[in-house]
């Protein structure tokens, strides 16, 4: 267990639209917020994942982004956008924000930055990253020589075997497996695909939409058995996730397709219907 917590963080729903919040619902609870929690004028920044990580690979939708940029310019509020896990040609464009066509003010940045050495950034517009005194941001193990040169090895890789574009065809090859998993199988709910992102979502019923957790972690179970390591996230832990290296080779992109669909297949027809 974690806490305590810090205080004046609040939380918003998002627009997650398979569990019934659509762009205009989540918007309109940051009013409601606003009108009965905390004024506007209080509240420093927004922060916001583009796609939803580990709460279920959940793509935040352009309207949704574009009436945030609106809301956080109407209040002077500042909009963080956390790409952590999205960024650097993850989602099929150097960052997840560049589908909605929105600016931040500042971008949280990490893992495929480094391509696995450690390191991050907070980056963002000159105004905002210029105000603290010499100093005033840092750490002791900031700006490592090594993860530093790691850092642009990785962005002179990614321009020059532009795997952005590497992401989206990755993209397309899975979302057509998992929709035809879709189309065979009730279990599979919902899929969720943007770049090299993608999440399938498991139900008992896709009337009633009951997570299917027990359901999911066999999938990943019998993969395992045969030879491919699975992640899950979401809420109810019932969405399988996939964020392979964008220079996964086709061979083995469809190797790890063909264990996912025969393991998918195997719990699926021994759940009742």
């Amino acid at each position: 267990n974690f806490g305590p917590y810090a205080t004046e963080v609040y939380q918003t729903p998002f627009p997650y639209e398979y569990r019934g919040w659509n762009s205009a619902a989540a918007l309109a609870v940051l009013d409601d917020l606003f009108a009965s929690e905390v004024p506007a004028d209080r509240v420093a920044a927004i922060i916001i994942e583009p796609v939803l990580g580990e709460g279920g690979f959940v793509p935040a939708p352009r309207e949704f982004l574009q009436g945030l940029r609106a809301v956080t310019e109407k209040h002077g509020i500042v909009l963080i956008v956390d790409e952590i896990q999205t960024g650097f040609g993850r989602t099929g464009k150097f960052f997840a924000i560049e589908h909605s066509g929105v600016e931040p003010d500042l971008m949280t940045v990490a893992k495929s930055l480094a391509a696995g050495f450690p390191l991050s950034g907070v980056v963002g517009k000159a105004e905002i990253m210029d105000a603290p005194a010499p100093g005033g941001l840092g750490g002791t193990y900031a700006g490592n020589p090594v993860a530093c040169a790691a850092g642009l090895a990785v962005l002179d890789v990614m321009r020059d075997e532009r795997l952005p574009e590497r992401a989206a065809r990755i993209g397309s090859v899975v979302e057509e497996r998992m929709r035809s998993w879709a189309n065979e199988h009730e279990i599979v709910g919902d899929v969720r695909v943007m770049g090299a992102m993608a999440g399938m979502e498991l139900v008992r019923s896709r009337k009633t939409k009951e997570p299917a957790d027990k359901e999911t972690a066999r999938v990943l179970s019998v993969a395992r058995e045969k030879g491919l390591i699975l992640l899950r996230s979401g809420v109810h832990h019932n969405v399988i996730r996939t964020l392979m290296p964008l220079t996964i080779p086709d061979e083995q992109l469809d190797e790890g397709l063909d264990i996912l669909g025969a393991a998918l297949s195997e719990v699926a027809t021994a759940v009742p219907l």
